[in-house]
């Protein structure tokens, strides 16, 4: 049975609560302040807190201090006081999520019914970094190189909370790979992650893509469309390359992360929205600002989590390790193994890959095609270029036979 602590100062609410949450697989307690749910705790560690943050004897962040709270319960901070920076400021302590008074019924059970222990997402996390000691890869990632441990780390820490993230990097740095990484790993994934490239949209059909239609709204519009908001929910939708959206666009866009709701085009009913946004730029972000291409202030509504992915030159150590992940996949899928000679892998440790890592699986496949035999060696790959770096260390030809 799934225990939940409600901590409100307000007893209406706390009991309004209480019936929204009651059921016969679930019990309930109460606490009026935060010396009576430091009580509860000691009690009964609960499932999951529904922390209110204006309490008479301090602000519910304070609870956040008690040992174990988090390793045991999942907190929801639940509030009708909460500021965008109040709201993140709990995210980032480690609140699962928030809910802001009056809480509408369904989406307080579609925040439940996604709740997971902590110690159960902890043990996902410790499999993953388990993964990369052992074969090299977090999941859909691969690399073991700092930087990109830095990145698994912040993965690691965000995914479990609905904090918004800002991916940067140059374009085929893996920006969709990290977005689906933080999907999987938060509890919104047995719900859609949708991709949206804001850049293969026209402009002209960018407010129906996204929010959706009424039939009739426009010429052409010959059904009702569901929009991207509308299918994701529940889920994740990364909206790549979003300096591409259209300004106007952009406004609505922020409306809708601020007030949970959105209208399809040729309606005024509104709909609400439960999704998690990713968003993503091949741009700096200050650059994107000052040249009009992003509103600043939907950047700092989205860009509370950044990430930024390193460019494949920075790290060169990761060279030997994704380009065998490459020729693995394709080998299998073509039902014929290849490998490469240490020369291979010398020289694609002295290129310095503009195109990142989805010009060196390019270059994988296209080595895979132009070799006759069993090796593929440096004649098939790419060039150093003017300037490279120096080479890292290749994987030792033992190490490529597995």
């Amino acid at each position: 049975m799934i225990h939940v602590l409600i901590v409100d100062d307000d007893i209406d609410s706390a009991e309004t609560l209480r019936a929204l949450v009651s059921n016969e697989q679930t019990s309930v307690s109460t606490a009026h302040s935060l010396l009576a749910a430091r009580k509860q705790l000691a009690l009964q560690q609960p499932d999951i807190v529904l922390l209110d943050l204006m309490l008479p004897d301090g602000s519910g962040l304070a609870l956040f201090d008690t040992p174990q709270l988090l390793e045991r319960s999942e907190v929801i901070l639940v509030t009708g006081h909460a500021s965008l920076e109040t709201s993140i400021q709990a995210l980032r302590l480690g609140a699962a999520d928030y809910l802001i008074k009056p809480i509408n019924p369904s989406h307080l059970q579609r925040v439940l019914a996604r709740a997971m222990k902590p110690a159960a997402i902890q043990a996902e996390v410790a499999n993953l970094r388990t993964g990369v000691a052992r074969h090299g890869n977090f999941g859909h990632l691969w690399g073991r190189s700092p930087s990109m441990l830095a990145v698994y780390e912040q993965i690691s820490r965000v995914a479990a909370t609905s904090v918004s993230v800002f991916i940067t990097g140059e374009s085929g740095t893996g920006k969709e790979l990290v977005a689906h990484t933080v999907h999987e790993l938060s509890r919104r994934r047995k719900q859609p992650f949708l991709a949206v490239n804001c850049g293969a949209i026209s402009p002209q059909l960018f407010e129906s893509e996204i929010f959706g239609h009424e039939k009739g709204s426009f010429t052409g519009a010959e059904r009702q469309h569901s929009g991207f908001f509308e299918r994701a929910s529940g889920g994740t939708l990364f909206l790549d390359e979003i300096t591409e959206m259209p300004l106007e666009l952009q406004v609505k866009l922020l409306r809708v992360l601020e007030t949970g709701r959105f209208s399809r085009v040729g309606s005024t009913a509104s709909i609400d929205s439960d999704v998690r946004v990713i968003a993503a730029s091949n741009r700096p972000l200050t650059q994107a600002v000052a040249s009009g291409r992003l509103r600043e202030d939907l950047l700092y509504r989205l860009n509370v989590f950044p990430i930024e992915l390193p460019p494949l030159r920075e790290r060169l150590e990761d060279v030997p390790l994704l380009a065998q992940h490459f020729l693995s996949a394709i080998s299998q899928s073509e039902g014929s193994a290849k490998r490469f000679s240490p020369e291979a892998l010398k020289q694609l440790c002295r290129h310095r890959w503009p195109g990142n890592v989805r010009e060196l699986r390019n270059a994988v496949q296209r080595a895979f095609v132009m070799a006759p035999g069993e090796w593929i060696d440096e004649h098939w790959l790419p060039a150093p270029l003017a300037g490279t770096a120096p080479s890292a260390p290749a994987l030792q030809p033992a190490s490529l036979e597995r």
